[in-house]
């Protein structure tokens, strides 16, 4: 056993992974991978979103291969055990198995990460083949390309985040070339490669010139099917997970209602929908709701994208969070480009890192944990400019609102008109919802808020739903060329109260206050209305 070579790290990590009460079962992806080995379609690339079991794929994979374990006690409880193949593959392979994203503290130049990568599999390789005639300057392909000529040995290569190095500190764009060429003779045209799988956020095909790793089928969300079940977990997969939780916590707080709010909203080409699995399986452990994927990166990193045009966004990220999806052509590779400039770029670079989610042309932000960290941005970033102050209004405008106090609503409303917002044509309700999503920002902190949500006898514009069961209930609704009071008498006559009513014989839902809010704009003269009754 050495140290990339038939280590059995993965087989540990994946046994934990195994023994956890939320783990999903994921393995059939190996039946489907094994008829590759060997083959000319032996080079495999699959790329997602940081947290969405990239790496526990690769880690099970390695358990799977690698000769030097004996995983039958983690497999043969699993689907992939009742595959034709698989007493054949198990624990059959040499593995080497490298975590690009790995190095030590220190290391500040390029040529030093690489430089150990290949002592320690050179040193592994010579370490297993006592009896292989080595040449003392050999590169670790002329090693492997021994063994396999002298051994009849061949190896399957499993590369976890093989794209970290484009984003440490330390590497130049002169040192990528040679990472690409390392990985290039490393892996093409050799017959000591029996299968290769990579993984990553990033495709390689922008990194390439075309030929270093074109070997490789690539595999992303956005624009391939195959393997899309495996990364990410589907509705029924959240309902088994769910179904576990109940029996196992005494004292549920999370519900199934929450888990698709806060983490569903991503999509295959398929259109099948996906969770985050990482956020879904704290929560459920935590028994507590929180935002677990964007808490391993700040606010900072979205608007990293952001920056490079705020003009061109601006009035998108307005209906965005609005839960309104834009029009987009993603460029699935466009964020390996540093110097991203344009619309479509940019919000390429949102789904390739999973911050936005991609679906029949259009991007949109996929559900409440991304939403916080986006709003966390529009009120602390100057440089969104209406955006940024309608934002900042959002605090008071709620505090108007539960008030009842219409001249400091028709103020800022008046406001946002004065600084000639683009979306203030107010072609439709659309733009007007925007504006209205933008000046409850706050609103968010203490209320789940629904937008087109069913309710009584028809679809109401807003609903705010209070966290806390004592809070003020809010059905706002919204009208262009028709009166607040419309907008009113249209909340009682179709009885959207109702949506606040526990079912007959049971407790109420809420005990706080509901507030009818009614805000009207009327194109001719300019103006805004607004009315706010205690139902």
């Amino acid at each position: 056993m050495g140290y990339y070579l038939n280590n059995l790290d993965a087989y540990t990590m994946f046994g934990s992974a195994v023994q956890s009460p939320y783990f999903v079962d994921k393995s059939m992806i190996i039946a489907e991978l094994i008829p590759r080995i060997g083959t000319t379609q032996r080079f495999v690339c699959i790329t997602r979103p940081r947290r969405f079991g990239k790496s526990i794929m690769a880690s099970m994979l390695g358990a799977f291969f690698v000769k030097e374990g004996d995983a039958g006690s983690l497999f043969d409880k699993l689907k992939i055990s009742k595959a034709s193949q698989y007493k054949k593959h198990l624990n059959s392979h040499n593995v080497i198995y490298i975590d690009f994203s790995k190095y030590d503290d220190d290391c500040c130049k390029y040529d030093d990460y690489i430089a150990n990568i290949k002592e320690l599999l050179q040193e592994d390789i010579r370490a297993a083949y006592p009896d292989v005639e080595f040449r003392q300057k050999a590169s670790v392909a002329e090693d492997l390309t021994r063994v396999n000529q002298q051994k009849k040995e061949r190896f399957i290569f499993i590369l976890d985040e093989w794209d970290a190095v484009f984003h440490m500190s330390f590497v130049s764009d002169k040192d990528k070339e040679k990472y690409l060429a390392f990985l290039k003779n490393l892996m093409k045209g050799n017959a000591y490669m029996e299968f290769a799988y990579m993984t990553g956020i990033l495709p390689i095909a922008k990194y390439s010139s075309g030929s270093e790793l074109n070997d490789f089928q690539e595999y992303t969300m956005a624009a391939k099917e195959m393997y899309s079940s495996y990364f990410g977990f589907t509705e029924n997969e959240v309902d088994e997970l769910y179904g576990r939780y109940l029996k196992l916590e005494k004292h549920p707080k999370v519900s199934r209602a929450d888990l698709c709010l806060w983490y569903d909203g991503y999509h295959t080409v398929s259109g099948k929908r996906m969770y985050n699995p990482r956020s879904v399986v704290c929560a459920l452990s935590d028994n507590q709701i929180s935002n677990y994927w964007t808490s391993s990166g700040p606010y900072d990193e979205i608007f990293y994208y952001i920056e490079k045009n705020v003009a061109e966004v601006r009035d998108d990220l307005a209906l965005m969070i609005s839960g309104i999806s834009v029009p987009a052509k993603v460029q699935e590779y466009a964020a390996t480009s540093m110097n991203l400039s344009t619309r479509d770029e940019i919000f390429s670079a949102m789904v390739v890192y999973g911050f936005l989610s991609y679906e029949d042309g259009k991007v949109c932000i996929p559900n409440k944990e991304l939403a916080d960290k986006f709003r966390d941005m529009l009120k602390k970033e100057s440089s969104l400019g209406y955006v940024y102050r309608l934002a900042k209004e959002s605090d008071r405008m709620l505090k108007a609102t539960k008030a009842g106090d219409t001249a400091v609503m028709l103020e800022i409303l008046e406001y946002a008109h004065d600084t000639e917002i683009p979306l203030l044509s107010y072609n439709n309700e659309t733009d007007l919802t925007a504006v209205v999503n933008l000046v409850y920002l706050s609103a968010r902190d203490s209320y789940v808020i629904q937008r087109e949500d069913k309710a009584g006898r028809g679809y109401v514009d807003f609903i705010f739903y209070p966290v806390k069961k004592d809070d003020d209930c809010i059905i706002l609704e919204l009208k262009v060329d028709h009166t607040a009071a419309e907008a009113i008498q249209q909340i009682k006559d179709r009885k959207y109260a109702l949506r606040f009513s526990g079912k007959i014989g049971e407790e109420p839902r809420y005990t706080g206050r509901i507030l009818a809010v009614g805000i009207a704009y009327e194109k001719e003269s300019k103006k805004h209305s607004c009315i706010v009754e205690v139902l």
